[in-house]
């Protein structure tokens, strides 16, 4: 309180650290550090994630889950529970049109791993991968699946997978973000799906650029400042930190005051760091040959892949890659034309096993999990009786590469007909818990107390797949 009525010069010396706070109220509950708890959990096999998402829903029965009755059974109708007239309906029980792949499968490696046609390139790495065939999820449309796979919750608002590695484990490298997220699409989920919710702000995942526009336009937006001489800025941002630094001194041990005033640091520091990595000219015209870069199918996706690889390779602790866009269909979802199928699978196949290969020679792979898939598979039998396959939640496929999960190997079983997992049931709740193991991370450990209770990413639920891990 003034003993008198102050000057306007007493009145914002006196209020403007009172401002100040009000501002730091919101930057601090973004900034919140993590509890107590000392992480990881234990030891940790794998550093680091690339998840390649394949929006859409790749057909399992198509690519890697080999299923000769099929063939046996084409044209035929045959009673099948059908997952979306479960939905709308209840019942779900009906006859439906058996329709046999249109590429042919073969044997590769010494694992003898089953692959269509559809991924000659990622067939040559078949005793790298390991396949899990039982997976169901949650969701029989695009928005609550993609939801359940990214946040572990169809609806309700849950910091992604992204975040919570990130909120567990950090970053590696104090001059990038901990998660980014390389084209990420507009629909089914939009920003949620590598938001960081109720956890701290600076949680969430940075994107670069986005699903449906060329990769090569990819970056980090306002990045830099070109009207604005580095100089001038560095001392806006001293000037800011020493405001900053009055702030700290009224709030001794205040850790997330303390967080706040270290984002605005590593800001500053990707301006000189973050155009480097996001440059691929300074790779070699064979890296970019293996990647598929320069070739008309492959370039956009082989852009993504091998950025995925160059943040990685700098100390960004999570990477998911997109290939998708943002119309109302998804790329891989196709209800009535499934040969676009090849078509998706030209543009990412080169890519993906050039990011195999490239991780591999440099010593990457073995501590980092390249995670692929989509948000569920799809059905055995001709939509409406027409040309395409329906969502299918109830069984598919997904391949992890690295990061301690045995390779050549097959977890999990489809139905003969490649509809209903039945055996080695993967649920999404475990193939998260199974994927922050090998991070170091337990599932019912890893938690943030919100509104009143402790949350975590695989809920109430989720078991780790241990029969997967080498």
């Amino acid at each position: 309180m003034f003993d008198s009525a102050p000057s306007r010069r007493d009145f914002l010396r006196a209020t403007a650290c009172g401002f100040g706070s009000l501002a730091f109220s919101g930057l601090a509950a973004d900034s919140c550090a993590k509890g107590a708890e000392e992480l990881p959990h234990v030891v940790p096999r794998a550093r680091r994630v690339i998840f390649l998402f394949m929006q859409g829903g790749v057909s399992h029965v198509d690519s890697f889950d080999y299923k000769p009755r099929l063939e046996q059974d084409d044209g035929k109708r045959m009673p099948f529970d059908d997952a979306r007239q479960r939905a709308n309906t209840g019942a779900g029980d009906s006859p439906q049109r058996v329709m046999k792949s249109p590429w042919k499968f073969q044997q590769y490696g010494a694992s003898g791993r089953w692959i269509s046609e559809l991924f000659p390139e990622t067939a040559r790495h078949a005793d790298n991968l390991c396949f899990l065939h039982g997976l169901h999820t949650e969701g029989v449309a695009h928005g609550p699946s993609t939801l359940f796979l990214h946040c572990g919750a169809t609806d309700f608002i849950r910091p992604s997978i992204g975040s919570w590695i990130f909120y567990g484990l950090g970053s590696e490298n104090e001059n990038l973000p901990g998660f980014v997220s390389i084209c990420p699409s507009a629909g089914n989920g939009g920003a949620r799906n590598y938001g960081s919710a109720f956890l701290p702000a600076r949680y969430q995942g940075t994107a670069l650029g986005k699903a449906g526009l060329p990769a090569k336009e990819a970056t980090i937006r306002n990045l830099t400042n070109s009207s604005v001489a580095p100089e001038e800025m560095r001392r806006q941002l001293d000037l800011l930190q020493r405001l900053n630094t009055e702030q700290r001194g009224r709030y001794a041990h205040d850790s997330q005051l303390e967080a706040a005033i270290r984002s605005y640091e590593l800001a500053w520091r990707m301006q000189l760091t973050a155009p480097g990595v996001l440059d691929l000219a300074g790779e070699s015209a064979e890296t970019h040959a293996l990647y598929g870069i320069g070739e008309k199918a492959t370039d956009n996706f082989g852009r993504q892949c091998l950025m995925a690889r160059r943040l990685c390779e700098s100390g960004v602790r999570y990477v998911q890659v997109t290939y998708g866009d943002n119309t109302a269909n998804p790329a891989w979802d196709q209800h009535s034309d499934l040969p676009m199928h090849a078509q998706h699978a030209r543009a990412v196949d080169k890519p993906i096993a050039g990011l195999l290969e490239d991780l591999a020679r440099r010593g990457l792979l073995q501590d980092t999990i390249v995670w692929w898939g989509g948000e569920f598979g799809r059905t055995p039998y001709a939509q409406q009786n027409g040309t395409g396959r329906d969502h299918n939640p109830g069984g598919f496929t997904v391949w992890l590469a690295g990061g301690g999960f045995k390779p050549g190997f097959a977890f999990g079983q489809t139905d003969e007909f490649g509809h209903q997992a039945i055996a080695g049931k993967v649920h999404m709740h475990d193939l998260h818990a199974t994927i922050l193991a090998q991070l170091g991370l337990d599932h019912e450990r890893l938690t943030y107390r919100y509104s009143g209770r402790d949350f975590r990413l695989t809920d109430v639920y989720g078991n780790v797949v241990r029969e997967v891990i080498g």
